[in-house]
This record gives C-alpha cells, sequence and structure tokens, in this order.
C-alpha cells in the first residue's frame, strides 16, 4: 500500500504521463511507495458540450473554471474513498501560500493529498471559499495552469517518503537545516587543473564537518541572507559569519542588498 497518495484534478491528465515515468518518482511508484491518481474534471460536467469554463461575471478577460464540475469531481472521489478524515484538498494557484521545505515535510505527513490544478483565469471563488483547504503557490510568477506546480508539489513531497531516498540525502540538502547547502565534489580529484578543496580528502571528520557548514553559511550569505533570520544557528555559526563576513567585506564580494537581512551581531 502506498504511503502518501496524490489525487490529481486536471483538465489534462495526460500532461502528467511522461513526468510520472522516469527517475525518482518512476521507480517511487513503481516499488509502490507513492500512488497518484488523476481526475479529469471534464469527466464531472453534466450538460451535452462537458462544459468547465465560462466568462467572467462583470466582465474581463479569460475564462473562469466553473464550479459545479469541480466540486463533483472532489466530493465523487471523497465518497469512493470514505476516508476517515478530510484530506489536505490543495489549490494550486498564485495566492497561495509559499511552497518550501517546510510545506513539503508537512504534507508528507498525510497519507492522501488532493491537487486541484486550476486553470484559465482561475477558478470559481466559491470553490476557494467552500471545497479547498489550503492554497499553495510555487513561486512569484504566473504559469498556463496548475499542472506543473502540482508536479512540482507531488516531487518535492514524494522524495520525502521513507523508501524513495536514502534516508540521509534530505538531512543534508539545501534548507533542510535553514541554510543553503555546501559544494558537494566527486572523482576526479583534479579536473582542468581545478582541485578537490583539501581538507575533503584528509579524512578528518571534525574538519570537514566545520568546512561543510562554513561554506554553507557562506553561500546562504551571499545567495539567500534572507534565511538566516530564521535558521538554527549556533554561537559557532555566529562566530563563523562574523569571519565569513569580514573576509567578503574586505574582498568586495558581498551584495550591498545583503545588509537589509543582516542579523550578524
Amino acid at each position: 500500500m502506498a504511503k502518501v497518495t496524490f489525487h490529481i484534478f486536471t483538465l489534462f491528465p495526460e500532461w502528467f504521463e511522461s513526468p510520472l515515468k522516469v527517475s525518482i518518482i518512476g521507480r517511487a511508484l513503481r516499488e509502490g511507495h507513492i500512488a497518484v491518481v488523476c481526475h479529469n474534471i471534464r469527466d464531472y460536467a453534466t450538460d451535452k458540450h462537458r462544459t468547465v469554463d465560462d466568462y467572467p461575471y462583470g466582465g474581463g478577460a479569460g475564462l473562469v473554471l466553473k464550479p459545479e464540475p469541480v466540486f463533483a469531481a472532489v466530493e465523487s472521489v471523497l465518497a469512493q474513498l470514505a476516508l476517515p478524515h478530510l484530506p489536505p484538498i490543495i489549490l494550486l494557484c498564485a495566492q497561495g501560500r509559499p511552497f518550501t521545505q517546510k510545506v513539503a515535510h508537512q504534507l508528507a505527513s498525510h497519507p492522501v493529498l488532493f491537487l486541484l490544478c486550476g486553470h484559465y483565469e482561475g477558478v470559481d471563488e466559491r470553490v476557494r471559499e467552500h471545497l479547498v483547504t489550503d492554497e499553495i503557490s510555487v513561486g512569484d510568477y504566473i504559469l498556463t495552469g496548475g499542472e506543473p506546480a502540482a508536479m512540482v508539489v507531488i516531487d518535492a513531497v514524494a522524495r520525502l517518503v521513507p523508501g524513495v531516498i536514502d534516508e540521509e540525502s534530505p538531512l543534508e540538502e539545501s534548507f533542510a537545516s535553514g541554510l543553503l547547502e555546501y559544494p558537494q565534489y566527486t572523482r576526479p580529484r583534479v579536473f582542468r587543473r581545478f582541485s578537490v578543496p583539501e581538507v575533503l580528502v584528509t579524512g578528518h571528520h571534525e574538519a570537514i564537518r566545520k568546512w561543510r557548514r562554513r561554506q554553507a553559511l557562506k553561500r546562504t550569505l551571499l545567495c539567500r541572507p534572507d534565511l538566516l533570520l530564521h535558521a538554527p544557528l549556533t554561537e559557532e555559526d555566529w562566530q563563523m559569519l562574523r569571519e565569513i563576513e569580514a573576509e567578503l567585506s574586505a574582498s568586495g564580494q558581498l551584495f550591498p542588498q545583503w545588509r537589509k537581512w543582516s542579523v550578524i551581531p
């Protein structure tokens, strides 16, 4: 039995056929760690033309996804599943809360997730007010539909399901500790005269740990200083950050805008 089942409500179920067959997600499906079920919203339209959209009241460009087929699709699947608890019913939309690694961990704790893919100019507001339980945005940009966003959520959540990837991998990745990940290297030791940092081949575990932590702090300070506002930092981390700040300031590598995020005492 799958540990997490994703129910996708979409006008284009064929969109998911290729992405779900390959790489880690494809293997997770084949091995039964996750399951994905696509439901075509158009199948729940009741008129002879199977209409799922209409012009917005009050005028304006584009079309709006009608509430009737959306409600019917979600409620029909809920009735079939007869779950003891209402699963998260998530609308993928630009107005939703930002999708983060923390949110992915939250969602991975649910055995069933409903993902509703919006389309056209969006969905009728009554779907948002009276059907969905959550709204998620994968970024501050507009997509042609909710399908790519749903696939992002599936990918990020699925890899947190036990058995999908090495259990230790998520612990060392970007955002797992509130910071960006440290640089990674593999063979050959020297490539085009560029060498792997010497500390990584010494076998000195404590030195390697400190180097990696310092690099993670440095990369975060340079690329995403806003993350430092909420990262769980130790006194050793703060000392490293003070040293890194001094080094980068002296070399002129710090971006001027980073200072608005600075919390280094």
